[in-house]
C-alpha cells in the first residue's frame, strides 16, 4: 500500500487503541519510517481530534529521547502519521525477559525517559500513559517516548476529549489524583514514571490487584512496600528518590528536570556506605493519614460521574467496575500455644489488636481479643482463648 503517494508499507509493527503502525519506506528520502494509520473503525470526531493531538504533540517535542514525528495528513477517508523508525523493543518485553534490571541500568533508563519528559514539559504537555509498554530500547540503550494519544496541552483549556468521569490511561502506573478524578498535570507524569522505575527494581508495578478499581484505591490510600524491604541493596539514595516520585501529593514530587539531572552515585556503585550522602535532596512522601472513609467518598465521585472508568492494564479495555474496595491481604496468624493451667489464672494482657476496614459505603470494624477474667467461682481453672479466624487472601503478582 502507498500512503500519500510517498509512503510504501510493508510489515505490521503493532496495534493500539486508536491506530496500527506498519513499517514503510519513505520513496522521497529512501529511508525506513514508522506510518501510524487511525482505525477506520475509530473515524469519529473525538478519535481524529485525539490522532491529531498526538501529530501535533509529538512534532513539538523534539527530543532525542522522545519518537521523531515527520509527517501528518490525510489518507483515503482517514489519517496517518509517520514517525521515527525506532529498532529495539519496548521496556515492557525488556522486563518481561530479564525480571528485575540492575539499579544503575534502571536509574539510566528512567532518566532518559525523564530528560524526554522534561522536553514535553517545557511545551506545557502532559504525556498522561506513561508505562514500559510506551517506552522504547534501542540496540546502543538509548530510550525513546512514544505515543502521544491521550497527551493533555496545559494551555487547552477551552475544549475536552475526556467525558466527565472517564479516566485515561493505564491502572498500574495511574497518579493518585487521576485516580480521584483530578486532572493530570506534569506531577503525574513524575508519578507514573515512579512506578515504571519501581517495576524495573521489583520486577512488578508497586500495586497489584485483581481489578482495575482495587488498584485505583491503592495509588491513593496505600504506602507502597519499600524496595529495599525486596532488595535491601536499594536503600539510600536510590529509594529515596523513588519514594520521592512515588508521592502522594503531586507538590511533594521531584519534577522530570530534578530526576534526569540527579546524581546517584551510591547507585551504581551498589550498597551505600555510611558517610554516602544524594548529592541531591528529595522531599520525602508525606505521612498517610488519610481516612479510609474519605479516600472512598473521593473515588466514588469518580464512579458517580460515568458508568464507566476508562482504564488499561493489559493493554486492552478493561470492562466496566464500579468495585472501588481495597484488596484483601492476609492477616497475620495468631499463636495457637494454649499455656498449661497452673491453678490459678492471671489476667492476659491484651493482644495487639488487628483491624479490618471494609470500604465504600460501610465502616471500619476492629476486632479485639478479649483478655482472660478469673471468676470466683472457678478460681482453679485458666480462662478460655477467644478464637480468631484468619481468613485467606488471594493476591496475584502480574507484571504489567
Amino acid at each position: 500500500m502507498l500512503v500519500a503517494e510517498r509512503y510504501r508499507l510493508s510489515a505490521p509493527l503493532g496495534r493500539g487503541g486508536m491506530g496500527e503502525v506498519h513499517r514503510a519506506t519513505d520513496e522521497v528520502l529512501g529511508r525506513e519510517v514508522a506510518v501510524k494509520l487511525l482505525l477506520p473503525s475509530r473515524l469519529d470526531p473525538v478519535a481524529t481530534a485525539r490522532f491529531q493531538r498526538e501529530a501535533r504533540a509529538a512534532a513539538m517535542v523534539a527530543d532525542q529521547n522522545v519518537v521523531a514525528a515527520y509527517d501528518f495528513g490525510r489518507h483515503d477517508d482517514g489519517w496517518f502519521l509517520v514517525m521515527e523508525l525506532v529498532e529495539g523493543r519496548t521496556l515492557a518485553e525488556e522486563v518481561r525477559q530479564s525480571g528485575p534490571l540492575p539499579s544503575e541500568r534502571a536509574i539510566a533508563i528512567v532518566q532518559q525517559a525523564a530528560a524526554g519528559l522534561a522536553t514535553a514539559h517545557r511545551h506545557d504537555i502532559v504525556h498522561r500513559d506513561i508505562k514500559p509498554g510506551n517506552l522504547l530500547l534501542t540496540a546502543d540503550g538509548t530510550v525513546k517516548l512514544t505515543d502521544f494519544g491521550i497527551a493533555r496541552f496545559l494551555e487547552d483549556t477551552t475544549t475536552t476529549l475526556t467525558a466527565t468521569g472517564q479516566v485515561l490511561g493505564t491502572s498500574y502506573y495511574l497518579a493518585p489524583e487521576r485516580a480521584q478524578g483530578r486532572p493530570a498535570g506534569k506531577a503525574s507524569d513524575m508519578y507514573a514514571l515512579g512506578c515504571v522505575l519501581y517495576h524495573l527494581l521489583t520486577g512488578h508495578p508497586p500495586f497489584q490487584a485483581d481489578q482495575p478499581a482495587s488498584v485505583m484505591y491503592q495509588h491513593v490510600a496505600t504506602p507502597p512496600v519499600r524496595p529495599s524491604v525486596l532488595r535491601p541493596e536499594l536503600g539510600g539514595p536510590i529509594e529515596d528518590l523513588l519514594l520521592s516520585m512515588l508521592a502522594k501529593d503531586p507538590a511533594a514530587r521531584p519534577t522530570a528536570h530534578e530526576v534526569a539531572t540527579a546524581e546517584l552515585p551510591a547507585a551504581v556503585e551498589g550498597l551505600p556506605g555510611p558517610d554516602d550522602e544524594p548529592t541531591m535532596e528529595f522531599r520525602q512522601p508525606p505521612s498517610m493519614r488519610r481516612r479510609l472513609i474519605a479516600v472512598a467518598a473521593a473515588l466514588t465521585v469518580v464512579v458517580g460521574s460515568s458508568s464507566a472508568v476508562l482504564l488499561d492494564s493489559r493493554g486492552t479495555r478493561v470492562p466496566e467496575t464500579a468495585n472501588f474496595a481495597p484488596p484483601t491481604q492476609p492477616a497475620p496468624k495468631p499463636s495457637t500455644t494454649i499455656p498449661k493451667p497452673t491453678g490459678i489464672s492471671k489476667p492476659k494482657p491484651k493482644p495487639t489488636p488487628t483491624q479490618s476496614a471494609r470500604v465504600v459505603g460501610t465502616t471500619q470494624r476492629r476486632t479485639e481479643a478479649k483478655p482472660s477474667v478469673r471468676k470466683p467461682s472457678n478460681q482453679g481453672k485458666s480462662a478460655q482463648h477467644p478464637s480468631t479466624s484468619n481468613g485467606k487472601a488471594k493476591g496475584k503478582h502480574k507484571n504489567r
